[in-house]
């Protein structure tokens, strides 16, 4: 409760946001991102639920505009709450539900942006998995969490992260 009890103008709606973990090779698929408040990033591809739509048919879809690829959903391997602090023109805290799935691609797949990728988003990379930790990730936990994810297995819920 001290998060919640420290924010200013937390948004009253909370954001499902799934992420797919594409992982070949010892490689992982990650959105190479540039601009914005973090500057350049990367991120797992996936976003927004919307009203109607399973967390499933989010992943597909938001993979489709991102990847250019559909994706096989698998395995839900992390939930975290996470507060993503929201900059002007109305400062603000959103309050996220981040659902990493396993997901995988069609063998013959090429990284390539789909047709309505990420904001700020300029490409689609292959990244080794030991090279994670040299890299900013945004949400930044995810740069640890992915790093270890052949090598434990931890809870679902990761609780309240930054």
């Amino acid at each position: 409760m001290e998060i919640i009890a420290s924010m200013e103008k937390l948004d009253s709606q909370i954001r499902n946001a799934v992420r797919a973990v594409i992982i070949r090779n010892q490689q992982i698929l990650l959105l190479l991102k540039e601009g914005g408040d973090n500057g350049e990033h990367y991120a797992l591809p996936g976003g927004a639920q919307e009203v109607g739509e399973t967390l499933e048919q989010t992943l597909i879809r938001e993979c489709i505009e991102e990847i250019n690829s559909p994706v096989t959903v698998g395995e839900l391997i992390h939930a975290a709450d996470f507060f993503k602090y929201k900059t002007p023109p109305q400062p603000h805290v959103r309050h996220q539900l981040e659902l990493l799935f396993f997901c995988s691609v069609p063998d013959d797949y090429q990284p390539q942006n789909g047709g309505h990728p990420d904001k700020h988003q300029v490409d689609v990379e292959w990244i080794d998995l030991d090279t994670l930790t040299d890299l900013t990730l945004s949400p930044l936990f995810f740069s640890e969490f992915l790093a270890q994810i052949n090598k434990d297995k931890a809870s679902v819920y990761l609780g309240s992260v930054r």
